[in-house]
């Protein structure tokens, strides 16, 4: 024993080491973010001045530039247009705006009363559009209270549009922002139901897929949202599906796995994004990363907590600590607001009676795939059963020559690496993410694995997909607002009749 002792030293620095490197990891993308996108910033003010001097203007890279043509959206440009609606939607000739950006870009615009006012921005991101009050006609007067400036994201292929409502008779004092794609002509967007998270829903190209408890109920609207929650289902069972694994193996509720979903989004927005790496590539480093960030967090925290006998309870308070702090890390490198995965706008493929967006249906194959591919290696591999025997029995499995804290160990793998795939997928599908997007999830990750069967790797896919449909038909006869309120009513419908779960087992207590 005093042999051994001198060891575990060295042991304990080099997992502190290995932590410190983790951490260091993380903040290092964001930095290497920066400069890519200021030179991106640059060549493209290069190139936008190009044809302006051509014309006559002399405009330098973030100087003051005059629209004068209307923009054209493509696969690699982005525009922004202004709006200025009186009486009756009526458009306000001659009020001039001012629109500002990433680099310093600053675009001064004209509207028209026969056509929209757009300008092509450089890049893809949040721009600032301010209205000078002092050019609206007398009898056309922003109202009181009203503001003077609104924010817009543009996307390449679309035009991002901020709407002011001006004259005294106008219903809504704030501005308003919208975005269309460049089939859109002179109206404006109408915006889709919000994601996980906060974040806006992709665009498929048609209402029926955002709220529709406003309206009647038509059939086509019950098959949309039918699609949505398979969709939205099968997403979730990537993330619940490593849960579920981890207290099969363990017994604990792991508070943190929500931040490895939203690890995996921010991965997927540096990489893809940032990098500029194809999405095939980038999921790749995504899912290797979120892999590698388990094998830390059981090497590093959860096996020395396991072999001094840590109680559940503790272990548990523990995953709470650990996602309060991911979650302001992750604050931290992207900042309070929303980020796109792709700035590329969506485009619609319908299928039967389903629309949804290319990246949609990429993802569903994607996650069918995965959870196929996971089903068969629970049931087909020597690592397989002996997770499952783990899960059964810890200490028949022990003595009957498995050793537990690998199969533990290779299951945290497996876990962060699948969350980190579904917050990819889930940041793609739903057009952007933010840093709260795993708290958000959590829940819903819960109530899966626990409807389908605490520890039951299928439990959580049947738990996911009930989920998913109830989320979305739920659009159907409630706001958006309340529609993760619905499905945790039916979780504790289900529970009051049958508490084991779905795929449960009984288990006799006391």
């Amino acid at each position: 024993m005093t042999a051994d002792r001198p060891t575990c030293r060295p042991r304990a620095g080099t997992r502190g080491r290995r932590l410190l490197i983790f951490l260091a990891a993380l903040a290092a993308p964001a930095l290497l973010a920066v400069a890519p996108a200021q030179a991106a910033t640059t060549v493209t003010d290069a190139t936008t001045a190009a044809p302006a001097a051509a014309a006559g203007a002399s405009t330098a890279a973030g100087a003051s530039t005059a629209a004068t043509a209307a923009c054209r959206p493509d696969d690699a440009t982005a525009c922004v247009a202004v709006l200025v609606l009186g009486a009756e939607n009526a458009r306000v000739p001659d009020a001039q705006a001012t629109i500002t950006g990433p680099g310093g870009f600053t675009a001064d615009v004209t509207t028209a009363a026969d056509a929209v006012a757009a300008v092509a921005v450089p890049q893809p991101g949040t721009y600032t559009v301010e209205l000078d009050p002092a050019t609206l006609p007398d009898d056309a007067p922003l109202p009181d209270g009203a503001a003077t400036t609104v924010e817009v994201t543009a996307q390449t292929g679309s035009t991002a549009r901020a709407a002011f409502r001006v004259g005294e008779a106008a219903a809504a004092p704030a501005p308003s922002a919208t975005a269309s794609g460049p089939a859109s002509g002179s109206g404006s967007g109408s915006a889709s139901s919000a994601a996980p998270g906060g974040t806006a829903a992709d665009d498929a190209g048609t209402a029926s897929e955002g709220d529709a408890a406003t309206g009647s109920i038509t059939p086509a609207q019950v098959w949309q949202q039918l699609g949505s929650g398979l969709r939205f289902g099968l997403l979730l069972a990537l993330a619940s599906v490593g849960l579920s694994l981890i207290y099969g193996t363990t017994g604990l509720s792991s508070f943190s796995h929500g931040e490895q979903v939203t690890l995996g989004a921010l991965m997927a927005f540096v990489t893809i994004n940032a990098w500029g790496l194809h999405p095939v590539l980038g999921g790749v480093v995504t899912v290797a990363v979120c892999a590698a960030t388990g094998w830390l967090q059981d090497a590093g925290i959860w096996r020395p907590l396991r072999k001094r006998g840590t109680p559940l309870t503790q272990l548990m308070i523990v995953t709470i600590g650990l996602s309060i702090t991911l979650q302001f890390l992750i604050q931290l490198v992207i900042g309070g607001g929303s980020q796109r995965i792709l700035t590329s706008n969506p485009r619609p493929v319908t299928v039967g009676p389903f629309t949804l967006t290319e990246a949609s249906w990429w993802a569903m194959g994607i996650a069918l795939v995965v959870i196929l591919g996971i089903a068969a290696f629970l049931t087909r591999t020597r690592i397989g059963r002996a997770t499952r025997a783990v899960s059964d029995n810890p200490a028949l499995a022990s003595a009957t020559g498995i050793d537990p804290h690998r199969i533990v160990r290779i299951v945290w793998v497996m876990s962060a690496g699948l969350a980190g795939l579904a917050g990819m997928l889930l940041g793609i599908v739903f057009g952007s993410f933010n840093w709260m997007m795993g708290m958000q999830m959590l829940l819903l990750m819960f109530a899966a694995t626990t409807l389908g069967g605490l520890g039951t790797a299928y439990g959580a896919l049947v738990g996911s997909i009930v989920i998913g449909l109830v989320v979305e038909l739920s659009n159907l006869v409630l706001p958006s607002d309340l529609r993760y309120a619905s499905a945790l009513v039916i979780l504790i419908l289900v529970l009051l009749v049958r508490p084991q779960g779905i795929l449960g087992r009984r288990e006799r207590i006391g």
